[in-house]
């Protein structure tokens, strides 16, 4: 099947939106036009949820960071609550899906449920364990997981500590990652990561990040994840006396699922607004360890309404 069939008949067929113009004026119009270029050119591929994509192999944006940019998207609404409490999971080295479900965030609730743990085998798993995924790998990579309830001060390697430390004394060291992909601990997770590899980069007392994103859900990941890690750059930039610079996105299995198509056409009809402000106001000698959503707040966002579309599990 060819992948415009997916759209023909539908006001937005695939060669048609190969040749729209493709506007650069906005750093937004990079993730429309890869869309556009996806649902074009794209290779119709099966996946492990059983929902279908369209695919393309390879691509990056850049987005800056600069005078307290936050590189949300415009052309719809996003979650930036949702964004905000699970990086903060994230650096607090959670792998328990109920913590943010009782913030009010329940992204992760499908792929710590009862029926999804049992489907991958994790029987004696209590619901809402995720296994050691991003959280236990950013704060403990190389501890021996047990549960999410342990106690794993001290134990493995803290690469956020690690990362501050080192841009603190070398910021030009060219070995400044962010790993969550442990091969070791993959089977034991819920879901490998699929933003699995950072890199920090300083020049001019600006500091960017480029993360490698292995598997980029165009319709509901990639929005999350471009602000979440211009969030965290715009993070570890105050914990170094750092300015920010830019956040780099580069994606392998770049891919709109076939269920996200029509929802998706309907936002490529929107011209981007101005990207917020974000006003970061952490309290002094706060360790990022205890950051609280409260302090990082949106300036002048102005979206589009939210576009539904349902997550592939």
């Amino acid at each position: 099947m060819d992948p415009s069939d997916v759209v023909n008949g539908n006001s937005c067929d695939g060669p048609a939106m190969e040749k729209m113009p493709k506007r650069e004026e906005h750093p937004e119009y990079q993730y429309l036009n890869l869309i556009r270029h996806i649902i074009a050119t794209g290779a119709k591929k099966s996946d492990r949820t059983g929902t279908g994509t369209i695919s393309v192999f390879g691509s990056q944006s850049r987005y800056s960071l600069r005078d307290g940019t936050m590189p949300l998207l415009t052309t719809k609404r996003v979650f930036w609550k949702g964004i905000v409490e699970e990086l903060l999971w994230f650096l607090r080295g959670s792998t328990n899906a109920k913590d943010l479900s009782e913030k009010g965030v329940n992204i992760w609730n499908a792929n710590g449920s009862r029926e999804f743990l049992d489907k991958l085998g994790f029987f004696s798993r209590e619901e809402g364990d995720l296994g050691p995924v991003y959280g236990f790998q950013w704060r403990h990579f190389g501890a021996a997981y047990s549960d999410m309830h342990a106690d794993y001060t001290d134990q493995g390697v803290d690469q956020i500590t690690q990362i501050i430390d080192t841009l603190r004394v070398n910021p030009d060291d060219r070995r400044i990652i962010l790993s969550a992909w442990n091969v070791s601990d993959l089977k034991k997770m819920a879901l490998p990561p699929c933003h699995c590899l950072a890199q920090f980069y300083v020049a001019n007392g600006e500091l960017s990040c480029q993360l490698y994103q292995r598997s980029a859900d165009m319709g509901l990941g990639v929005p999350f994840n471009i602000a979440s890690y211009a969030l965290l750059t715009h993070i570890i930039a105050h914990y170094t006396g750092l300015k920010p610079g830019d956040f780099v996105h580069t994606t392998g299995d770049t891919h709109v699922y076939l269920t996200h198509v029509q929802p998706l056409q309907k936002q490529l009809k929107r011209q981007p607004r101005p990207f917020p402000k974000l006003a970061v106001k952490i309290p002094p000698e706060t360790p990022f360890w205890e950051l609280k959503a409260e302090y990082f707040n949106l300036i002048d966002y102005d979206p589009y309404g939210a576009i539904k579309m349902d997550m592939a599990v």
